[in-house]
Parts: structure tokens; C-alpha cells; sequence
């Protein structure tokens, strides 16, 4: 065989590799953000939309009907648990037939950090023993920040931070297949940008939460137990 073809060969096969490591392990880039990875059942579901707020995500994600009254039921009683284990570290809230989590980034990290503190690794082993209990959920981490820094360098920190999240659940045994990550920096704040206490609303981490499509498949077919 040619030795120029056989090089290329290499290459190629190398390629193809280091992109199954990276599809199987750290999940797959959708859109145009540079922040936003996801793994790869998540990818499909979230697709276009990968701009939309954890909230938009989940509505979007909405069955509707009996099917959806079923699954809201399953969620009603993740979320009464989440917020007994989470106490006053998270907000808890019923968006649609999902859930979303919102963690304020200076109970999370250090300042300018994205280094778990050790009081919220905690909380975290309690957050992630509730979504092993209910494991027909998607769990979407996304990170935000407040306006101050330069826009790449807040995209760098809220994707970091993401990041940080789901590998310390996948630690405690979630399954990486079901997690997802997007950093969006300080382009989605909540609150003003002009105050320390509007800044401080848009330093945050939220988790959408919301049904499978196995616990969709469920709920259509009458099958569902709500726990």
C-alpha cells in the first residue's frame, strides 16, 4: 500500500476514535454556542432550541392531556423530596410537566471560581440520591453570570460551572445519558446588571428537569406510577 495512504488511513481511524471518546464520554455539541454540550439523547430532544431557558426547554418538552397530567403527578412528588433534601440552598418550582432547580452560584462555588465548596457537595449528594430514585427524568445544567468580565470570559466560567455540576452527580452515580450542559454567560440575566443585588440573581445555576421518553411512553400507555 501506498505510505502516504496508509498515513492517511491513520489519521483517519485516530479521528474517528478520539470522536467516539468524546460522543460516548463528554457528550456532543449542538448550535452555535460555544458553551452549550450536551449528551447525545439529549441532543436530539433539545435540537434547535438549545437557546431556550431550562423553562422553555421543558414546556417545549410537554405532552399535554391524560399522558401529561400522569407524568405532572410523577414530578409532584420528585419535587415535594427535592425540596425537603434541598432545603433553602435551591428554589424549587413546578414549570409545566417538569421541574426546575435553581441554585445561586455563590452558595455553589467560590468567588470567580468554579470549584465545588464542600458544604454544597453535599447538597449536591442528596440532590443527585433524588434524581437516582427518579430516573425517568432529563437533567439540563445551565450556567449564568452576571454582566461583569468579558462576554467570552463569563461563556468560559458558566460553561465551567455546568460542567462542574453534572460531573460531581455523575460521580454519585447518575447516568452521564441523561445530563446535559449549556453555559450562556451573561446573556439570559433575571435581573439588573446595574445593581449588586440584580447581579446577584444572574449569578446562578438552574437544572431543568423533565420526563424521558421511556416516561412518556409510560404515561401514553397507561402504564405510569407516579410513586
Amino acid at each position: 500500500m501506498n505510505k502516504h495512504i496508509s498515513i492517511i488511513l491513520a489519521a483517519l481511524v485516530l479521528v474517528s476514535a478520539s470522536c467516539s471518546t468524546l460522543k460516548n464520554n463528554k457528550g456532543t455539541a449542538i448550535g452555535t454556542g460555544a458553551g452549550i454540550l450536551v449528551g447525545g439523547a439529549l441532543g436530539g430532544l433539545i435540537g434547535k432550541n438549545n437557546n431556550n431557558t431550562a423553562g422553555g426547554i421543558i414546556i417545549g418538552a410537554a405532552l399535554g392531556g391524560v399522558a401529561g397530567a400522569a407524568v405532572g403527578k410523577y414530578m409532584d412528588k420528585q419535587k415535594r423530596e427535592l425540596e425537603q433534601k434541598l432545603g433553602e440552598t435551591a428554589t424549587v418550582e413546578r414549570v409545566g410537566e417538569g421541574i426546575k432547580v435553581t441554585f445561586d452560584s455563590e452558595l455553589l462555588f467560590g468567588f470567580d471560581s468554579d470549584a465545588l465548596t464542600p458544604e454544597m457537595k453535599n447538597t449536591l449528594k442528596e440532590f443527585a440520591a433524588t434524581l437516582k430514585e427518579y430516573d425517568d427524568t432529563n437533567v439540563l445544567v445551565d450556567g449564568h453570570t452576571d454582566s461583569k468580565g468579558t462576554d467570552e470570559y463569563n461563556m468560559e466560567l458558566s460553561r465551567k460551572r455546568a460542567t462542574e455540576v453534572t460531573d460531581y452527580l455523575s460521580a454519585q452515580g447518575v447516568a452521564q445519558s441523561r445530563l446535559g450542559i449549556r453555559g450562556f454567560g451573561e446573556t439570559q440575566p433575571v435581573g439588573s446588571n446595574s445593581t449588586n443585588a440584580g447581579r446577584k440573581q444572574n449569578r446562578r445555576v438552574e437544572v431543568a428537569l423533565w420526563a424521558s421518553e421511556d416516561l412518556k411512553q409510560q404515561a401514553q400507555q397507561g402504564q405510569l406510577d407516579p410513586k
